[in-house]
Order: C-alpha cells, then structure tokens, then sequence
C-alpha cells in the first residue's frame, strides 16, 4: 500500500430531507474530490456517522464509494464497531466488494483493555487479506491503543499496514514510529497535526477539513513531499482558523452545517447529533467568508 498516502478524505454521509442517504449528491461530492486532487476516499468513519447507519446502510455505503471511484485513487473502508461480529462482517464486505483498505476503529464504549484489543483486531486481520487500518481516537472511544500494543500487531498481522491516530497526545506519534518502525503507515486524524505528523515521517491524514477544502488539504501534503516545507508551513497556518471551526462542536455537526452553506449538502444530521445552533452557524460563516468559500 505505499500508494496510499496523502491526503485521504473521510466523506460524510449526506441525508435528504426524511433523512434517507442521499447517493447522488455522495456520488458528486467524491468526483469533486477527485477533480480537486484527493489522494484517497474514505466512507463511515467518524466525519460519516456510522454509529447512526444501520449495518444494511453502511454496506450499501460502501458498495457505492467503491463504484464510484472506480480505482481512481484508493479506498479505504471504515468498518469498525464496539461490536466485533459486526466488524467482521462489515470488513468482510469491504475486502468482497473491492476495497483498497479497511479503516477499524478501536471498540468504544466498551474500553477493553490492550490485550483485548490485541486480540479484537488480530481476530479481524486473520479473517481477511485486505491491508487494515487501525482507528485510534481516544476521546470517542475512551481508551488508547498504547504503541507496544500496536508494534505486537504490526508484527503478528501482516495486512495492519499502519494506524490513523487522532490523538491529541502528539507525543505519541514519535513512539508508534519508534516501536513500530519508521515506515509504519501513520495517518493523522487532527486537523491541526497534519502538518507536523508529516515533519515526523507521517504518510499523510485524514481530515474533516477536505470536505471543505480539498485542494489545499492534498496541497498540503504534496508541499511536504516535495520538500516545500516552508510553503506547507505557511498553508497550515492559513488552515488554521477552519480547522479550529469544524469542532467547536462535534464532528460532523458544524462541517455538515458550513457545506450546507456552499450547497453540496442538504443541512440534515442524525440525531442525537443536531446541527449548530443560529448563533454558532453565525461563527461559522463568518469563518467560510474569510475563506471565500461562500
């Protein structure tokens, strides 16, 4: 999987008004951001509420991200639950339909403990070929894949490729890489780490902010790889203030509300989760103004 670096959108789920999926404007959102430079396409991680799809829907889901990129950039899958059987088979699904990886959270709720999660993702790793892509988020999921934990993966499981650390302990990252080794595939899930996980030997993230600005979040990594690495400091700096936006309430909550306001979706999200109130949406455009983005 070396190709799978850069940038890797995690789409959301767009809803019509009776809060069904909405497939033709997923479909248009994924070509704009293959159209934009998007290096990879991710679908039902965290930024696509997974936890409020039914198993039926995430599959279907998935079906229809791998049918529409059409191997034009890597797909990866997220297909991880509190529940493993249904882990399995969700991951089960991405290898049959032709996924490129699967991206599997750390079970919340639950909090096992790192032998248990040994084990939970060992079980899912045997049961497929496809490359696998640990999901470490601490504050969703109450606990923390520690780097001995992931090193003892690494080397038992072949197809765990490398991990998608939303921690905001970036320390960290420098201890995943030295036990897991420098060409451990890691993938920042923190807007405003993008940038210096990259400095550290990062392959590249996965962040909310593509959905808004896809060009300069893949921008942003070509900078690095190219050895540009004051020009990508001066682009994180310039995303700063938006990556700071998107959770000043819960993911997905104020993205879906700000790409309501550019029109690529209808302003409509699963409870419990609700979209900003008038006040914060006020914020929030402000912010989209000062981008041009509306």
């Amino acid at each position: 999987m070396a190709e799978l670096v850069g940038s890797i959108a995690p789409m959301v789920t767009p809803f019509l008004e009776d809060g069904s999926f909405d497939e033709t404007t997923f479909r248009e959102l994924i070509e704009w951001h293959i159209d934009s430079g998007t290096h990879g396409i991710s679908c039902t991680g965290t930024t696509g509420e997974p936890s409020s799809l039914s198993i039926a829907e995430r599959k279907h889901i998935m079906e229809v991200t791998v049918d529409q990129v059409r191997g034009r950039v890597p797909t990866v899958l997220g297909t991880g639950s509190t529940h493993f059987e249904e882990t399995m088979e969700l991951t089960l699904h991405a290898q049959k339909i032709g996924a490129d990886a699967a991206l599997v959270i750390v079970p919340y709720y639950s909090k096992p403990s790192q032998e248990g999660l040994y084990q939970h993702f060992c079980s899912v790793a045997d049961a497929v070929d496809i490359p696998i892509v640990i999901y470490n988020i601490p504050g969703r999921t109450g606990v923390n894949m520690e780097p001995t934990t992931m090193a003892r993966l690494r080397k038992n499981c072949p197809n765990i490729i490398g991990v998608k650390e939303s921690n905001k302990n970036f320390e960290q990252i420098s201890h995943v890489l030295h036990a897991c080794g420098r060409d451990f595939n890691v993938y920042s899930g923190i807007e405003e780490l993008c940038y210096p996980m990259l400095a550290l030997g990062g392959k590249g993230h996965i962040s909310a902010t593509a959905n808004l600005m896809p060009r300069e979040v893949s921008e942003l990594y070509n900078l690095c790889a190219a050895g540009k690495w004051e020009a990508a400091r001066d682009l994180h700096f310039q995303l700063l203030e938006i990556n700071q936006a998107l959770f000043w309430e819960t993911n997905p909550g104020p993205l879906k509300a700000c790409m309501a306001m550019m029109g690529k979706i209808r302003p409509v999200i699963r409870k419990p989760l609700v979209l900003p109130d008038d006040e914060m949406q006020d914020k929030l455009r402000n912010v989209l103004q000062k981008y041009s983005l509306i």
